[in-house]
């Protein structure tokens, strides 16, 4: 097997505890490409890799492709697949908020096209992987290089309204991406062979099946040369390769019995931390970014990964929430008390863009059904009605309020725990530093429905 060391049990359990956690956000990001870039059948898929599917109408609850999604700006997915040769992404000049973000396997990015990072000109974007790292970008506008063989783009674009949507159409369907050959009109290369794509099965992450898997997803993640910048990676990697995990064929029966119990014990360690580190965690700060910001935190990118997959980076879009409202009701239930978010008139969210606040049910972190069908509430809602001093207040609750204006501030909740996500799109560096803070969320005693 290796290392004798790795024999002992206790060992096997702590390598396979960090194992869990380095690649819960490889699994997780493979539980999103599968239906939508692998398995045609299902209604999610996008056309494959190196296309684009566009959603030009804002999320609603009835999405469910992946965890608290954003109701701001409607997605444009999109997957690529490096191994045969680099990609292009082609973008029009853009008059509005947009962001094209792409990350790797393990989801960190590995870099942004938009209106913040790139402007809001027309541009081409080289984007290449491990096996082509020396491609020159002479004609480019930018060239972003992946460690992963395999990425993933969920861009954002603004849409002021249902009314916005044929704009917002003609916008999408200008973003395009080509295989190299085709931007450049030369013969391609030969094709990558055709993975046998493991079946997603959502009880795969709590059994040893998930190092099988990971096995499989690290085909298309080369590990690092030695003496890179991510010393511990290597050596989890080497730990993990004394198990057989990394060699493309890993296969738990192989283990003795002792052995694959320490794994499903250390699987258990790993799913505690995160679960615990996850309770902990109310807003974005640090859980998004590229491979040199996010490090070798593993812990922290698999929260990321838990609790908003495709988060993009604080300075991006700032994120924040409430675990608990004011009283330390953990959390929030809107089955026995309605909330107020009030905001003073000098403590707005300040954003370059825009900002907004979006209702999820608990635990599953999906939008919530509604009769107003509003999701989503910020300085875009139309008919919101600000207080005599220039603040806002919010009211948050199950049932829709009485009063017209408490109406039309009305951010419905589900009759049951909740959670609320802000998002500031271009934040202040008031947002960014923490001198700008979110207010409490306040408890009420429950009012009288409207009609």
């Amino acid at each position: 097997m290796g290392d004798p060391a790795l024999v002992d049990p206790a060992t096997v359990r702590r390598t396979a505890a960090e194992g869990w956690l380095w690649g819960f956000s490889l699994l997780e990001n493979y539980r999103t490409m599968y239906p939508q870039a692998i398995d045609e059948a299902d209604p999610r898929h996008v056309g494959g890799f190196g296309v684009f599917r566009h959603y030009p109408q804002p999320f609603t609850a009835a999405n469910t492709d992946v965890v608290t999604p954003n109701n701001d700006t409607p997605y444009s997915w999109a997957w690529l697949d490096l191994r045969a040769e680099p990609w292009v992404i082609e973008v029009p000049a853009v008059d509005r908020y947009y962001v094209l973000p792409v990350h790797e396997l393990d989801t960190p990015y590995v870099g942004f096209v938009g209106a913040r990072t790139t402007g809001q000109e027309a541009g081409r974007y080289l984007v290449t992987g491990p096996g082509h790292r020396d491609v020159p970008a002479d004609g480019f506008d930018g060239v972003l290089r992946a460690d992963t063989d395999l990425l993933g783009i969920l861009g954002r674009t603004y849409l002021a309204g249902p009314e916005d949507v044929p704009e917002l159409e003609r916008i999408q369907a200008r973003y395009r991406l080509l295989p190299l050959s085709g931007h450049l009109g030369t013969e391609p290369p030969p094709a990558a062979p055709e993975p046998v794509w493991p079946v997603w099965r959502e009880e795969i992450r709590d059994s040893p099946e998930f190092f099988v898997l990971l096995d499989f997803l690290l085909g298309f993640f080369p590990p690092r040369p030695a003496g890179s910048a991510f010393p511990a990676e290597l050596d989890l990697r080497r730990r993990l390769a004394e198990l057989g995990i990394g060699s493309g064929d890993f296969e738990p029966a192989t283990l003795t019995a002792e052995l694959r119990e320490s794994i499903a014990q250390g699987i258990a360690d790993g799913r505690a931390e995160l679960e615990r580190a996850a309770a902990r965690t109310t807003g974005s700060d640090g859980l998004f970014g590229t491979r040199a910001e996010l490090g070798e935190d593993f812990l922290t990118r698999a929260v990321g990964a838990h609790m908003g997959l495709y988060g993009l980076p604080s300075a991006e879009a700032w994120y924040g929430g409430w675990a608990a409202d004011s009283e330390g009701n953990r959390p929030p239930d809107a089955s026995e008390r309605d909330y107020v978010l009030h905001f003073p008139p000098d403590r707005l969210p300040p954003a370059r863009f825009f900002w907004s606040a979006t209702m999820y049910g608990l635990p599953d972190r999906l939008l919530v059904d509604n009769p107003l069908e509003r999701y989503s509430i910020g300085d875009r809602t139309p008919g919101l009605v600000y207080d005599p001093d220039g603040g806002l207040t919010l009211h948050v609750r199950h049932k829709r309020p009485a009063d017209a204006e408490h109406s039309a501030n009305w951010l419905p909740a589900p009759d049951g725990p909740f959670t609320v996500v802000i998002r500031v799109y271009g934040p202040d560096q008031a947002v960014l530093d923490g001198s700008w803070t979110i207010p409490p969320l306040t408890p009420r005693a429950p009012e009288v429905a409207g009609a």
